[in-house]
C-alpha cells in the first residue's frame, strides 16, 4: 500500500481500454457485428438476436428516432422492464448522439414526470401491462404531465402513442448515410446517459456520464471479473440501474457474451432458467443469492452451468460467499462498490482474492482510478482509520444536470468526488464500507433518501413532523422507519400510512415501520437529531472515531 493511503490500480490484466477499443457506444453495434456476426447477442424468450441483427435493428431504430425529430444533445427516456427492445432503444438513442435517461420502473407518475420535465425528454419508451401497471396512465394522472412522444415497447397503444412495430418501421424518410454520419460524429466526451439518484433535498439528481468513461469503466470491470465471450449472462438487475445497464447488457455485449434479460427477480423463475438457458453469469445483490439458497426446490434444479457471480451493495457474511461456491456452484465470486456519480463503479475485489477478503471488503480501486479516505479536514486517513470515501478519476460524473451548487458540493476543486460513505482502507488498498455520513440507507441495493420520503409524508394534513431512518432488516439489509408527530386530535394508523405511501413512492422507498411520537428530538438550531432516533450517541467527524 502506498504511504499516502491512496488506492490506485494500473491497467487491467488484458491491457484493453474500452474507450480506445470502441470509441463510443454509438459505434459499438457495428464493431461487434464484424467481430461476432451470427453469434447470439440477446436471447429473450423466443426472440434470438445475433450481433449482426443487433446492429441492423439499432440502425433502423436510430433512423426512426431521427424521424421523430430527435437530434444530438436531446434527451430520450426509457421507463420499462428488462427486454430486448430496451437494449435496441438504448443503442438507437446513443447512435443519435442523444442522451439516454433510464427511469426506475418502481416510480410512480409524479416521480417519472419530474425526470421527464427536468431533462426535457423528446421521446419516452415505456410499456403497458408490466406487473399490471399502465405507465402512460400513471403519467397522465401526474400533477403536471410532461409532453413527449410516447412509444410502447409492449402493450396496445392508445390516444397518440406509438406501438413498437409502428415506430420501428417509420424511418423511410431518413437517409441511411446521414444516420450513419450522425453516429460517427458522436465523441467519447459526449454525454451518453443521465442516471437519476434520489437527492438529499427531496428531488432526484441527474448524474451525467460520458461514452468514453462508461466504456472504459465497464471494459475494465469485465476484465477484472473475468467475463468472457462464452458466457451466457442472465441480467436480473434492472436496466434502469447501472448494475443492469452498464455492468449488465453493455458489459456483456462488449465481451461478445449472450445477454438473457430477466424482467423481474423471482427465485423460482430464475432457478428454472439456469439449466435450460445454460446461464453462466448471474450477478445480483446478496439478497438474491440468499433467496436462491433458501429456496425449497433448490436441489431439484441443474446449476452446473453457473460460473461467475458479482455482488455488493450490502454487508456480506463470509459464509454466504462459501455457500455460493459450494451449493450454487460458482467458481468465481467478486464484490465491488460504486455509486451513480462514479459511473456506478469505484472499487472491486479480484477473482483470486480469499473468500474472507471478498466478504469483508469491496476491494480496491478499479484501473486508472484513485480512492482515498479523508477526515473532516480533508486530510488522508492512515490505513485502518475510518474516513469518508472520496474518488477521483475518469469515472467521476461530469456533474449533476442543471445543478452547479450540487455538483460543487459533490466534487471538490481537486476533482475528488465526495461519496458521503464512511469506510476503512487496509494496507493493500481494500476498502470496507462501514457507515454513511448522509442519512441515506440502502434497501435491497436501492438508495433511499429520507428527505424525499419525509417530503411526501408531510403532504398529509394529519402529520406535523416526520423523520425517516434506515433500520436493520434480515433480508433487505435496511428498511425505512418513519417517526411521525401527528396533528392534535388526529388518529394515525400505521398500516394506512404505509398504504398511502405505496401509492406515491416507489416500493423500495416506502417505510416498513411507522412510529407515532409526541415529539422529535431536536438540537438548538431546530434540526432533528436522528442519532437519537437510532438509539445512539452523537456521531464524531469522519476519521476521528470509529462509526
Amino acid at each position: 500500500m502506498q504511504s499516502d493511503a491512496v488506492s490506485v490500480t494500473a491497467m487491467p490484466a488484458d491491457g484493453m481500454r474500452g474507450d480506445l477499443e470502441f470509441g463510443t457506444i454509438a459505434r459499438l453495434p457495428e464493431i461487434l457485428a464484424e467481430r461476432h456476426g451470427d453469434k447470439a447477442a440477446i436471447e429473450d424468450g423466443q426472440v434470438r438476436i445475433t450481433y449482426r441483427r443487433l446492429a441492423d435493428l439499432s440502425r433502423r431504430a436510430q433512423r426512426a428516432l431521427l424521424a421523430t425529430g430527435v437530434r444530438p444533445g436531446d434527451c430520450v427516456a426509457i421507463w420499462a422492464p428488462n427486454t430486448w427492445r430496451w437494449i435496441i432503444a438504448a443503442l438507437a438513442i446513443h447512435r443519435c448522439g442523444a442522451t439516454l435517461v433510464p427511469i426506475n420502473t418502481r416510480y410512480k407518475g409524479d416521480e417519472a414526470a419530474y425526470i421527464l420535465r427536468k431533462t426535457n425528454a423528446r421521446v419516452l419508451f415505456t410499456t403497458r401491462g408490466f406487473l399490471e401497471t399502465d405507465y402512460p396512465a400513471l403519467l397522465q394522472r401526474a400533477d403536471n404531465p410532461p409532453e413527449c412522444l410516447t412509444v410502447l415497447l409492449q402493450g396496445e397503444p392508445e390516444h397518440e402513442e406509438y406501438s413498437w412495430e409502428t415506430f420501428a418501421t417509420s424511418y423511410g424518410e431518413v437517409d441511411p448515410g446521414d444516420a450513419a454520419q450522425i453516429a460517427t460524429n458522436v465523441g467519447p466526451d459526449d454525454l451518453c446517459d443521465i442516471l437519476f439518484t434520489s437527492g438529499t433535498t427531496g428531488h432526484p439528481k441527474g448524474a451525467m456520464c460520458t461514452h468514453g468513461a462508461t466504456l472504459r469503466a465497464y471494459r475494465d470491470w469485465a476484465a477484472v471479473v473475468g467475463l468472457a465471450a462464452s458466457d451466457r449472462y442472465l441480467v436480473v438487475a434492472p436496466f434502469f440501474h447501472a448494475f443492469g445497464y452498464k455492468a449488465g447488457w453493455l458489459a456483456a455485449l462488449m465481451c461478445g457474451a449472450t445477454v438473457i434479460p430477466q424482467p423481474v427477480f423471482d427465485a423460482s423463475a430464475v432457478l428454472a432458467r439456469i439449466g435450460p438457458d445454460r446461464v453462466s453469469m448471474l450477478p445480483g445483490p446478496p439478497a438474491l443469492y440468499q433467496t436462491l439458497l433458501g429456496h425449497p426446490q433448490l436441489a431439484d434444479h441443474d446449476l452446473s452451468s453457473l460460473r461467475l457471480a458479482v455482488t455488493g451493495a450490502a454487508v456480506i457474511p463470509t459464509e454466504l460467499i462459501i455457500r455460493m461456491r459450494d451449493e450454487l456452484g460458482f467458481q468465481t465470486v467478486v464484490t465491488g462498490y460504486g455509486l451513480t456519480e462514479a459511473c456506478g463503479i469505484a472499487t472491486m475485489c479480484r477473482a483470486d482474492d480469499a473468500p474472507e477478503l471478498i466478504a469483508a471488503t469491496s476491494g480496491r480501486a478499479i484501473p486508472g482510478v484513485e480512492v482515498r479516505l479523508v477526515d473532516g479536514n480533508g486530510a488522508t486517513c492512515p490505513a485502518g482509520e475510518p474516513g469518508e470515501v472520496v474518488v477521483r478519476g475518469y469515472n467521476v460524473m461530469r456533474g449533476y444536470l442543471d445543478d452547479k451548487s450540487g455538483t460543487a458540493a459533490a466534487i471538490d476543486s481537486d476533482g475528488w468526488l465526495h461519496t458521503g460513505d464512511v469506510g476503512v482502507m487496509d494496507e493493500a488498498g481494500n476498502v470496507r464500507i462501514t457507515d454513511r455520513i448522509k442519512d441515506m440507507f440502502i434497501m435491497g441495493g436501492f438508495n433511499c433518501y429520507p428527505a424525499e420520503i419525509e417530503r411526501v409524508l408531510l403532504q398529509r394534513k394529519d402529520i406535523v413532523q416526520a423523520a425517516v431512518i434506515g433500520v436493520p432488516d434480515d433480508r433487505m439489509g435496511e428498511v425505512g422507519k418513519a417517526f411521525i408527530v401527528a396533528r392534535a386530535d388526529a388518529a394515525i394508523d400505521a398500516d394506512e400510512i404505509i398504504a398511502w405511501c405505496r401509492e406515491r413512492l416507489a416500493n423500495f422507498k416506502v417505510p416498513r415501520h411507522v412510529a407515532v411520537v409526541d415529539a422529535l428530538p431536536m438540537n438548538a438550531t431546530g434540526k432533528v437529531q436522528k442519532f437519537k432516533l437510532r438509539g445512539g450517541q452523537p456521531p464524531g467527524q469522519p476519521g476521528t472515531e470509529a462509526p
